[in-house]
């Protein structure tokens, strides 16, 4: 401790900055060098593997301080779900019964199913290509119609 300290102590600081985070870092070096010593190799660089210890003690906190929760004054109200208005969802539903019938379950396999376009051209009959085609179109005409919806 008393010949390489300081590096160890710089190496810390340089990733921690100089607060006691780095210092506990430093500690942290010197036990866990403590514990591996009898396993080093008698011509080991020494300086050299307590900066890597050192370095990865302070990777380590870096990472601790990212999972640390974070103090805030007044606890967040966590996001509630809007639910939709009645004349909203019966405007969607009948600008869904509107489209095609492929256009309608390419959109229900693709979105609401969570189907790759492969496995929704399986379904529906066609190509990938195509069923994409039918998606875009049913949503540029849900787009439109329900703009024109919002406009009356």
């Amino acid at each position: 401790m008393d010949e390489h300290g300081a590096t160890v102590l710089r190496v810390c600081r340089a990733v921690l900055g100089s607060h006691a985070d780095a210092e506990d870092a430093w500690s942290e070096t010197f036990v866990a060098a403590l514990s591996a010593w009898p396993s080093l190799d008698a011509g080991a660089n020494v300086q050299a593997w307590l900066v890597t210890i050192a370095h990865r003690k302070a990777l380590d906190v870096v990472r601790a301080r990212g999972r640390r929760a974070v103090p805030v004054e007044r606890a967040l109200e966590p996001p509630g779900r809007q639910e939709p208005e009645d004349d909203e969802v019966d405007a969607l539903r009948s600008a869904l019964a509107a489209l095609p019938d492929k256009q309608r379950r390419v959109l229900a396999y693709h979105y609401l199913g969570g189907l790759p376009y492969a496995d929704v051209a399986a379904l529906v009959g066609g190509t990938p290509e195509a069923a994409r085609r039918a998606a875009a179109d049913g949503r540029r005409s849900l787009r439109t119609t329900l703009s024109r919806e919002d406009t009356r």
